[in-house]
């Protein structure tokens, strides 16, 4: 299997010599194949939170390497990773512009990969292919693109955020507790279109939870950190994803 993620021992220490310092990465290495759906977990301040940081560059490393798809990223900042890593936050605010209309937030994003030097206009072409991408998702939202994204509900917000980043020619998608803020219902929503979206696009992707059970649901290989450390790696068997009781042995 091809690697898409290689981290070659990365190490990152919070308020380094001070009272409060804290070894959030202690020396990890690790490699993810194309096409893995990882899944980790572990308890706050395990360090599951920093490897996602580090991983799409809104942190820096104190030492080791990180490489993408063979392109060492180890130095390079968040929005240079941007074109070819998608991230979904734990907010369903924080990935739409509640201001703009659907079709405007599709348009930012599909930026995001783009030439800066590129003028991308909301045409009718680009329209009806937002309406094709939004009709799959079943949300009934390609019927008025000119809606604006802030009357929406949260979870339908959060659908939007994943359809906006596996449009654009992303590799690898980083999900930082996508469900955490919605209901149990509209959770399992999302993270079902979540999983049926990485398997359309082929991505790579990386789930950050607190929930096993989505972990055993979805993830083909599930990671446990510890005290900055990865304490356990757990791949399922070929292409049958984990039973909760047999992961939940594990903790």
């Amino acid at each position: 299997m091809k690697v898409m993620i290689r981290i070659n021992h990365i190490s990152k220490t919070y308020s380094r010599n001070t009272p409060g310092e804290t070894i959030a990465l202690d020396d990890v290495s690790l490699e993810i194949g194309d096409g893995e759906f990882v899944v980790v977990v572990g308890a706050n301040g395990s360090g599951k939170s920093t490897l996602l940081n580090a991983v799409a560059g809104s942190i820096s490393v104190d030492s080791g390497n990180l490489f993408i798809n063979n392109v060492d990223v180890t130095g390079q900042p968040e929005h240079y990773r941007s074109s070819f890593v998608a991230r979904v936050f734990q907010d369903p605010l924080a990935g739409t512009a509640p201001d703009l209309s659907i079709a405007d937030n599709f348009r930012i994003a599909a930026l995001r990969t783009q030439s800066k030097k590129l003028k991308l206009g909301v045409t009718k072409t680009f329209k009806n292919k937002v309406r094709e991408h939004l009709s799959a998702i079943g949300l009934g939202l390609e019927k008025d693109l000119n809606k604006l994204v802030g009357t929406l509900s949260g979870g339908q917000r959060q659908a939007l955020t994943l359809l906006m980043a596996t449009m654009a020619d992303c590799k690898v998608l980083l999900l930082d507790e996508p469900t955490a803020a919605l209901d149990p219902k509209t959770a399992e929503q999302v993270m079902q279109l979540a999983d049926k979206l990485i398997t359309q696009n082929k991505l790579t992707a990386i789930l950050v939870t607190h929930n096993l059970r989505y972990a055993a649901a979805y993830g083909s290989r599930i990671l446990q950190m510890q005290a900055g450390k990865v304490e356990r790696d757990i791949r399922s068997s070929g292409d049958v994803r984990m039973d909760t009781a047999e992961l939940f042995q594990w903790f």
